[in-house]
């Protein structure tokens, strides 16, 4: 069966990796016609990405976001839309960050010593917010975690350094102990192989709002 994907934002960094995928990828194809379109993929602007989701509610179409830099009115926005239907928001799709957010609350769950926390993010200098959209949902993960409550401060760093697509280090240190994750992405292909992915799944089910956990895991 084909899959046909919309993609808005395709004349971006994202859009482009992701027509590099779908260019090797059996059964995926991608068209400019989103009442034609299976799944809408959408790494954009957040304005854009507003009246992307009003389309897809129009057309009772899947999205699958990607854009970061949302205000707490447009996530309201995305909220309600999934009521209606199929909406992934996550910003960050590699499964290589959704291990690491695992092995945090691994260690957040059999920890009963103190620590601080320093999570540092560098990006290439064309990303427009910071910190990143995944540096927010990895002190939130902590936050959230954090039943032992053993962390006493969290710290966020950003960097912005030309040609690096992203690299989250989470730091947890003590007058005993420095304890390090760290994920580097060296290719954009790893989110938009995640994005496919998921769009391939959002496709089977009901309208709700759904994380990058419901598929990886």
């Amino acid at each position: 069966v084909m899959l046909n994907l919309f993609v808005n934002g395709i004349s971006g960094k994202m859009g482009s990796s992701i027509i590099n995928l779908v260019s090797k990828a059996e059964n995926v194809s991608i068209i400019n016609s989103i009442m034609d379109c299976d799944v809408v993929v959408d790494f954009s602007r957040p304005e854009s990405s507003m009246s992307m989701v009003k389309k897809c509610i129009e057309n009772k179409k899947p999205i699958v976001i990607g854009t970061t830099g949302f205000n707490d009115e447009q996530l309201q926005i995305i909220k309600e839309a999934s009521q209606n239907i199929p909406v992934l928001l996550s910003y960050n799709m590699s499964k290589g960050i959704f291990f690491l957010k695992e092995s945090i609350k691994d260690f957040l769950l059999k920890n009963q010593h103190n620590f601080e926390c320093v999570i540092h993010e560098v990006h290439h200098t064309e990303k427009v917010d910071s910190p990143s959209g995944t540096a927010i949902e990895l002190e939130k993960t902590i936050n959230n975690n954090d039943t032992n409550k053993i962390i006493s401060s969290i710290r966020i760093e950003s960097k912005r350094v030309f040609g690096v697509n992203g690299i989250h280090e989470v730091r947890f240190f003590n007058n005993n102990d420095s304890v390090v994750f760290k994920h580097e992405a060296l290719s954009r292909n790893i989110f938009s192989e995640g994005a496919l992915t998921i769009a391939k799944s959002i496709i089977k089910k009901e309208p709700n709002l759904y994380s990058v956990k419901d598929f990886f895991n």
